[in-house]
């Protein structure tokens, strides 16, 4: 082969193990292309997205190019949703679903949302969230974790890979070998998961063989370093874990996908082009970039970076063509898929299989249930964490809304940690001062993660006894004095149920 033919051979192998990013709600010029060229995947982010009818538009257009184009979404519907970032997801998320644990349920939903992500041209899903959340303090993960049981997470894993996978369009398992019992958000920074093998085989491990066992063909992998299996790299760029665990171990032969290559938990000590090499040096199929690195310059950069690596010797070219071909092989694969979905009919926001699995989900105390229903519109404060990356700053969250809707009159105030801290922001004046004389519901996220939240909830539950709690993060012990709702998750149907909870539950 003449060199230039295997330099245009290279790039093309290079071009069909990234699965990049773009920003528009159209194909840009550079994105079609590249397709034409052997790009074999993109990823859609919710600036992509503005309607059901313009993705589907979107999708025709990019498959134009290429009929198995793999569109890939990281959508996990609860916090976590970009094809509904502008009005919030209208499904419970994974923490939700696992309290209930009714695995029939967990499968309808996923199908439900199967179904819609189908109907607008997407394929593949980066979903479930096998992830164990066995340390509350996990900032990354919480409530997109089923639970913190590795038996309840591993059941609703394979029902929500089932139900995903029956409405035609592919399940990815992450963050392998499990997000779980970290302390530190992979966005910024190297988390550390330092239990031992036979720990980690008994706490994380679980879900990602029950994945396997459900036949999931994708699985994510996560930027962490396991001591336990190398001491040196993070997860994503291992071939210890790559290979000898997920491979080898767990005997898993699907595509290997990496979690976005931008993150500083990768990029700090190798830069963006130098994990993506380390990457599929390691053993990643497919490179996910694009969250916040969507431009054509960037995909140039890791193009130009993987054909190099394997002209200097870095990158063995049998790894790279042997990414390529399970990537191909999936795309055929999950193009049949596809094909062969279930079409069915998918429920509208606030309705449907996700309302009433938002419902069940809902728990009450006690004192909550005794001073249920409201009966005036109160006054509701909600108390805003900063969420990290993976939820969209865009995603509306809270009972407010919902509870205008019923009880006209309604008002509120969102207050964030930061305001307090600078005193721009009273909650005597915010908070107390508009519920005299009303129902006082207060709105939080995770209290027990956030200090300054624990403090609010603190000092206002003991100037309004009377005053309802609705928790929308992880359980806490924060507030056990207080009248309390737990929703397990921020989605819209579970504002939706809360509101729902607040007007109609009476003692009994």
């Amino acid at each position: 082969m003449s060199s230039s033919k295997h330099s245009s051979a290279l790039r093309r192998l290079a071009l069909s193990v990234l699965q990049p990013g773009f920003v528009g709600t159209e194909a840009p010029d550079w994105i079609l292309r590249d397709i034409g060229d052997g790009l074999a995947s993109v990823v859609l982010f919710s600036r992509n997205i503005v309607s059901t009818e313009q993705v589907a538009r979107l999708t025709g257009q990019l498959r134009a190019e290429n009929p198995d184009l793999i569109v890939a979404i990281d959508e996990e519907a609860g916090d976590v949703t970009r094809i509904e970032s502008a009005t919030g997801s209208s499904r419970p998320g994974n923490f939700a679903l696992g309290t209930v644990d009714d695995a029939e349920l967990t499968e309808a939903v996923a199908a439900d949302l199967g179904r819609q992500l189908r109907a607008v041209g997407v394929s593949l899903d980066y979903a479930p969230s096998a992830d164990v959340n066995s340390n509350p303090d996990n900032p990354i993960i919480g409530v997109r974790s089923f639970g913190s049981d590795p038996d309840v997470v591993s059941r609703h894993t394979s029902a929500w890979i089932r139900g995903l996978q029956s409405s035609g369009v592919a399940a990815c398992a992450k963050h392998f070998p499990g997000h779980g019992d970290v302390a530190v958000d992979s966005h910024h920074d190297l988390p550390s998961y330092p239990a031992g093998r036979e720990e980690i085989s008994a706490q994380a491990l679980p879900p990602f063989r029950a994945a396997v066992a459900a036949g999931v063909r994708a699985v994510m992998s996560g930027h962490l370093l396991v001591p336990a299996y190398d001491p040196d790299l993070p997860a994503t760029l291992s071939r210890r874990i790559l290979h000898g665990l997920l491979r080898e171990e767990l005997g898993f032969d699907g595509l290997v996908v990496s979690d976005a290559i931008e993150m500083g938990a990768v990029t700090r000590r190798y830069g963006i082009d130098g994990a993506t090499v380390k990457a599929v040096a390691a053993g990643v199929d497919a490179v996910c970039v694009g969250g916040e690195s969507a431009e054509e310059a960037t995909v140039a950069l890791l193009v130009k970076a993987l054909t190099t690596a394997v002209t200097g010797g870095e990158l063995p070219e049998e790894r790279l063509a042997e990414a390529a071909d399970r990537v191909r092989e999936f795309a055929r694969w999950s193009a049949g898929l596809r094909a062969a979905g279930d079409a069915g009919t998918t429920a509208g926001a606030g309705d449907g299989i996700g309302h009433i699995a938002a419902r069940r989900a809902v728990r009450l105390t006690g004192a909550a249930r005794a001073a249920l229903p409201l009966t005036a519109a109160p006054h509701v404060v909600e108390l805003a964490p900063v969420t990290n990356m993976a939820i969209g700053k865009e995603t509306p969250w809270g009972v407010a809304g919902p509870l205008r809707e019923r009880l006209p009159g309604t008002t509120s105030v969102r207050v964030r940690g930061q305001e307090l801290e600078e005193g721009t922001v009273a909650l005597e004046r915010c908070a107390l001062e508009p519920a005299a004389g009303r129902p006082l519901v207060i709105v939080a996220r995770d209290v027990a993660r956030h200090a300054w939240m624990s403090r609010a909830v603190t000092g206002l539950t003991a100037a309004r006894p009377d005053a309802i709690v609705v928790e929308m993060g992880l359980p806490g012990t924060a507030t056990t004095a207080a009248a309390q709702i737990f929703t397990h998750g921020a989605s819209a149907a579970s504002g939706v149920a809360a509101a729902e909870v607040l007007t109609t539950t009476s003692a009994g």
